[in-house]
């Protein structure tokens, strides 16, 4: 395959459906120059220009936080066969120092994250586009251990962006787009089956 016209993947899905868990699936099976993903997160604007919400809590989950511009802008650039260099976004995070990120161009991209079929522009440019699926309660609960043990939030922090941020948003933001996807991957449990019919694409796709 050309890598002047790579094969360009969205993976959208609500918080904690296992979008995360897809990528890091696939960056194990495949090679450098195989594949390269690039997630949403790295593209938030700065927090001055964060939507606060009345309770003076920054809301990360809405789309205008995102910088589709820049987004669409270096996935063009990988397009046209050139790498692109960022800084990684550590959402202000006084205990991680940011470090450069290169996407590579390589013959499959992956573009991740809630919002990027949101954007009219970014969504002209997937050949497919994946949605990963999980009950409400099921996201709930993992999002009740990751934040606990990832970010050191309590239950009630975890519950008002709960309530407040990310359930509105995956009704408004998410499931209107669900109907459009080429294939939703159901995460309840494992995905293995959706796995392998991803996989066997992607293997095909990288013989040609």
């Amino acid at each position: 395959m050309s890598t002047s016209k790579p094969y360009i993947i969205g993976i959208a899905g609500g918080s904690a459906s296992g979008k995360t868990t897809l990528i890091r699936r696939l960056n194990k099976l495949y090679k450098p120059g195989e594949i390269c993903v690039i997630s949403q997160d790295h593209y938030y604007k700065p927090l001055s220009d964060q939507v606060v919400d009345e309770n003076g809590e920054i809301n990360f989950d809405l789309p205008e936080g995102i910088d589709f511009s820049r987004l669409v802008r270096d996935l063009r650039k990988l397009k046209k066969g050139q790498d692109v260099k960022i800084v990684e976004y550590t959402f202000n995070n006084p205990n991680v120092f940011p470090k450069q990120i290169t996407f590579k161009v390589s013959p499959i991209i992956v573009i991740e994250g809630l919002f990027i079929y949101t954007d009219p522009k970014l969504d002209a440019l997937f050949d497919l586009k994946l949605y990963v699926e999980a009950s409400l309660d099921v996201m709930l609960k993992r999002r009740l251990t990751r934040d606990a043990e990832e970010r050191g939030m309590t239950e009630k922090q975890i519950e008002y962006q709960w309530n407040e941020h990310v359930l509105p948003a995956y009704k408004q933001y998410l499931l209107p787009y669900r109907a459009n996807v080429d294939l939703i991957i159901v995460n309840n449990t494992h995905f293995d089956r959706s796995f392998k019919v991803l996989t066997n694409h992607l293997n095909e796709l990288l013989k040609a």
